[in-house]
C-alpha cells in the first residue's frame, strides 16, 4: 500500500474531526468529577438527589462545584435530601460559563437561570444567580434573593467542554432562603396541588372528584409512582367524552395516566417499551408504549401518541410529568382504534404478568416490556444508551452508529484513499 500523501493526510484529519463531532455523546458529570477526589462528596450528592442524570441530559450547562470541606459545612445543617436537592440545583447554571467567559462578561455582570428555577418550585426569581466580574480578576456569585450580596467567588476551572459543559469551583455554597426552606418528602406532598399549580388543574380537579382513582394514586406514592398529567387545554377538550364514561371507566381513564413505579426522565429514555399502569388489572391490559427520539419522550397508546412536555417533580419515589394529549386506552375507546392489518402469522401470546388486584392496597410494580401483545403495540428499537449512561472516556462517550453515520465513514474513506464521490 502506498503511503498517504500530505493532501490525503490533511483530508483524513479533517474527516476524522467531522466524524468525531458528529458522534460525540453527552457528557457524564459523575465520570468527570471522579477525577477530582476533593469533590467526591459533591459528586455523591448529585447522584443521591437525582441531579446527575438531569445535568447529563442538558447540552449547555455550568456546574458550580464546592469541595468536600464546603460540602461538609453544608451537611452539618442536616438538610433533608429534598431540601439539599434544591440547594445543589441552585449551583447548576443553565448556560455555559468557562473561565474565559467569566472574565469577559458583557457590562461586567450577568443573571443566570439555574436548575432550581427550572423546577418551577423557586418562587419569583429566587432561582437566578448573579455573576459579577470584579476588580483584580475576581468573579463573584450570589443568589438573586440574597440582597445582591456576592457570597462566593470563582476559584478555578475543573473541566471544560466548550459550549457543552463547564465545571468550575466556587469558594462556598450559595446561601438562599428559598432553596434552604424545608421541603417535604414527595409522599407527604399533595399530588393534586402540585399538578394544579403547574398547568394541570383540570386533570387534578377531575382526579380529586374520583375517590377510587384518588385512593389508588395515594396508595402508590410511597412505593413509587409516576404520573403523566395532560395540560389544561388538552383535558378540557376531552371532558365531554370523559363525562360519557361509566364510573368505572372514569376511574380507569384517570389511573391509566400513572404507573406504579418511579420513573426518572433518564429511566424513561432507557426503558423503551410497554409499560403497565395503575389501571392494569388482570385481563384488562391498559398499557402503553414508551418511546424516545433524542430528548423527546412519547407515550403511545393504540389510539393516540402524547409527548412529555415538562417535569413538575422528579424525586424518588414520585415523578410527575406534563403531556400534551390525553392518553386514550383501547379498552375504553375501541371505536377509535384503527383496525389491525391482517397478518399471516398468529399473534404471539401475551407475556405480561397480571397486575395485582386493586383490593388490598398498592398495586404490584411491573412492566410488560418482555413480549408485546401484538404487532401494533410492539415498541420501537430501544436507543443504544440512556441519557446518563456512563461514558467511554473521562468526559463522555464517542459512539458510532453504523446506520446513521455510515455515510460519514464512507466520506472519510473516500477522502483518504482517493475514491470518487461522484
Amino acid at each position: 500500500m502506498q503511503p498517504l500523501r500530505p493532501a490525503n493526510l490533511a483530508a483524513l484529519a479533517a474527516a476524522l474531526l467531522l466524524l468525531a463531532a458528529a458522534t460525540t455523546h453527552a457528557h457524564n458529570i459523575t465520570r468527570i468529577l471522579e477525577k477530582h477526589p476533593d469533590f467526591s462528596t459533591f459528586n455523591k450528592y448529585l447522584t443521591l438527589t437525582h441531579l446527575a442524570p438531569e445535568i447529563n441530559r442538558r447540552i449547555t450547562i455550568t456546574v458550580c462545584a464546592i469541595d468536600n470541606t464546603a460540602m461538609n459545612e453544608l451537611l452539618s445543617k442536616h438538610p433533608s435530601i429534598y431540601t439539599l436537592k434544591n440547594i445543589l440545583s441552585l449551583h447548576v447554571l443553565l448556560d455555559y460559563f468557562g473561565a474565559k467567559k467569566l472574565h469577559q462578561i458583557t457590562n461586567g455582570t450577568a443573571l443566570a437561570a439555574t436548575m432550581f428555577q427550572a423546577t418551577g418550585t423557586a418562587p419569583g426569581s429566587t432561582g437566578f444567580v448573579n455573576i459579577t466580574d470584579l476588580r483584580g480578576g475576581k468573579v463573584g456569585f450570589g443568589a438573586e434573593n440574597n440582597g445582591g450580596a456576592l457570597s462566593a467567588f470563582f476559584v478555578k476551572s475543573l473541566e471544560e467542554i466548550p459550549y457543552n459543559i463547564s465545571i468550575i469551583q466556587i469558594s462556598k455554597p450559595l446561601p438562599s432562603a428559598a432553596a434552604e426552606a424545608p421541603t417535604p418528602a414527595p409522599s407527604k406532598q399533595n399530588l393534586t396541588s402540585i399538578m394544579s399549580r403547574h398547568g394541570c388543574k383540570v386533570f387534578a380537579d377531575t382526579l380529586s372528584a374520583s375517590p377510587d382513582a384518588m385512593s389508588t394514586f395515594s396508595d402508590n406514592v410511597d412505593g413509587g409512582l409516576t404520573v403523566f398529567c395532560p395540560m389544561d387545554d388538552a383535558f378540557k377538550a376531552f371532558l365531554p367524552k370523559y363525562k360519557n364514561l361509566t364510573a368505572a371507566g372514569k376511574a380507569s381513564l384517570l389511573e391509566y395516566h400513572a404507573t406504579p413505579v418511579y420513573e426518572s426522565m433518564a429511566m424513561l429514555k432507557s426503558n423503551n417499551g410497554l409499560m403497565n399502569t395503575l389501571a392494569t388489572d388482570g385481563a384488562s391490559k391498559f398499557d402503553f408504549t414508551v418511546q424516545n427520539d433524542g430528548d423527546q419522550v412519547t407515550l403511545k397508546t393504540k389510539i393516540v401518541t402524547a409527548k412529555i412536555t415538562g417535569t413538575l417533580i422528579d424525586e424518588d419515589p414520585l415523578a410527575i410529568y406534563t403531556i400534551d394529549k390525553v392518553l386514550l386506552p383501547r379498552e375504553l375507546f375501541k371505536a377509535l382504534a384503527p383496525s389491525p392489518s391482517p397478518s399471516p402469522a398468529p399473534e404471539p401470546a401475551a407475556a405480561d404478568a397480571p397486575a395485582s388486584p386493586k383490593k388490598g392496597g398498592k398495586k404490584k410494580k411491573q412492566k410488560a416490556a418482555d413480549a408485546p401483545a401484538d404487532e401494533e403495540s410492539a415498541p420501537a428499537d430501544s436507543p443504544s444508551d440512556a441519557a446518563d449512561e456512563s461514558a467511554d472516556d473521562g468526559n463522555g462517550a464517542v459512539r458510532f452508529d453504523g446506520v446513521r453515520y455510515g455515510n460519514v465513514i464512507f466520506v472519510v474513506m473516500a477522502l483518504c484513499f482517493g475514491f470518487s464521490l461522484l
